[in-house]
């Protein structure tokens, strides 16, 4: 069983297996932009034992836990998911997180352990989500619901490649917060942000699994 995980693409076992998305949050594999990527693939571009990880995700298919396999539901109900719980969350994380990393950076800006440079990195992710979800609201999503998804292609090319981009600044926040990892004698406040951090990560890469994944796969390959 174990071998046949190990050649599946990141982005199919976190539809297929639920909970898989914290096993490859704990091995820092990435499955929303790195989706394409078999498992064995990924895990040996970690240095990391694929074995391993596909007998986390087999103990994680016996447990019989469910989800919602959102490849099954239309697109409208998925987009709806979307706008929701990812694009609204986002726009309510973000001023807050920028406001924290600002606050930590003005009191422990002279600690080596300090994140200088994460309220601007923040304030830079922000200006590119909201352009990239924009995009989505005003042109993408308008195309889905209303059925020709394969006119689409165009646009989704673009969001993709966006997508990577926001994949490569979460790695440079995950560098600057030692893996959002607060020093042992942090104050509330840092700890507060990189709690915050945390879920933000979660969301954008669970956000972006969803559309790069699940919606715009359906929207390439219609069933009829």
């Amino acid at each position: 069983m174990s071998q046949t995980l190990l050649e599946q693409s990141l982005g199919q076992l976190a539809c297929d297996i639920p909970g898989a998305t914290r096993i490859f949050h704990t091995f820092k594999l990435d499955f929303c932009c790195g989706g394409h990527k078999s498992l064995r693939e990924a895990a040996l571009g970690k240095d990391l034992d694929p074995t391993l990880i596909a007998q986390a995700l087999h103990s994680l298919q016996d447990t019989g836990e469910t989800q919602l396999d959102w490849r099954n539901q239309p697109s409208p109900v998925l987009i709806t998911h979307l706008l929701t719980r990812y694009h609204a969350r986002h726009r309510e994380q973000l001023p807050e997180l920028i406001r924290l990393a600002r606050r930590v950076e003005q009191v422990h800006g002279a600690r080596s352990s300090c994140p200088n440079g994460l309220a601007d990195l923040l304030t830079d992710i922000q200006q590119e989500l909201e352009g990239h979800m924009l995009k989505e609201e005003q042109v993408l999503f308008p195309m889905l619901q209303q059925g020709i998804g394969l006119q689409a292609a165009p646009p989704i090319q673009v969001l993709r490649f966006e997508h990577d981009q926001h994949g490569q600044a979460l790695e440079e926040l995950l560098a600057l917060t030692n893996n959002i990892t607060p020093p042992a004698d942090a104050c509330n406040t840092w700890r507060a942000l990189y709690r915050g951090l945390l879920e933000f990560r979660d969301d954008l890469m669970q956000h972006i699994h969803l559309e790069n994944n699940v919606l715009f796969v359906n929207a390439l390959n219609p069933r009829h």
